[in-house]
């Protein structure tokens, strides 16, 4: 009996090592990097996209601009060459999603404080109010880390043209004057090339929380 015990012992020692084995082998297979999407116009709804490009289905990125920042520097792609961003649209006056944004992107920034290879990058879409001056006192208000995060102002029909064109953020005001645009909750995250990797709602925690893991799992493609 003596014996039969300690042959059951040594069994379920066996059989526990290779269970970990086993379990540690389906994890690894199912943790395997997954490199995030490529968003192309078509892949997004057709509100946010310019006509032009709503079937357009691959060589998708971010066009060229020059626009001011709340210190009055001029801001091109230059700016952010070699980086990843998270981009967004605003305005200083707005009441409703704006402050919820603003903050949620201030939290991004405490986050990446420290890391060289990332940056933020918000437009107001409504340049006649939202001066340089204005956007000064907007970021000091808001905490905004010169280094780290643009705001940034310009001529309305290049903002419009990003808007719709680059990064597919936002509507079309049909009601308005031209180039005048509804902005979205949207959050964009655009990799060194250019590329958009991600859309997230900029008023959600839980869209924060999951764009903060992907720019470390975006980080792992330059490594």
């Amino acid at each position: 009996m003596l014996s039969f015990f300690k042959d059951y012992k040594l069994f379920a020692i066996v059989f526990g090592i290779i269970s970990v084995i086993i379990i540690s082998i389906i994890y690894n297979t199912l943790n395997v990097y997954q490199p995030l999407p490529i968003y192309q116009p078509s892949m997004v709804s057709t509100e946010l996209v310019d006509s032009t490009l709503q079937y357009k289905k691959k060589y998708h990125k971010i066009a060229d601009f020059s626009l001011t920042n709340q210190n009055g520097q001029t801001i091109t792609q230059d700016s952010y060459k070699d980086k990843i961003y998270v981009a967004d649209f605003f305005f200083t006056t707005c009441q409703t999603i704006c402050p919820i944004m603003t903050d949620h992107m201030a939290e991004i920034q405490n986050e990446i404080i420290n890391d060289t290879e990332v940056m933020l990058l918000s437009h107001t879409v409504t340049p006649e109010i939202d001066t340089v001056a204005q956007l000064k006192r907007y970021a000091e208000k808001k905490g905004v880390n010169d280094k780290k995060w643009n705001l940034v102002t310009g001529d309305k029909k290049e903002i419009y043209k990003l808007a719709r064109k680059s990064y597919l953020a936002v509507k079309e005001n049909g009601d308005g004057g031209p180039f005048d645009m509804i902005h979205t909750e949207n959050f964009m995250l655009i990799d060194k090339k250019r590329q958009i990797r991600g859309f997230y709602d900029g008023t959600n925690q839980e869209d924060i929380d999951r764009l903060l893991d992907d720019i470390a799992i975006l980080k792992e493609e330059y490594k």
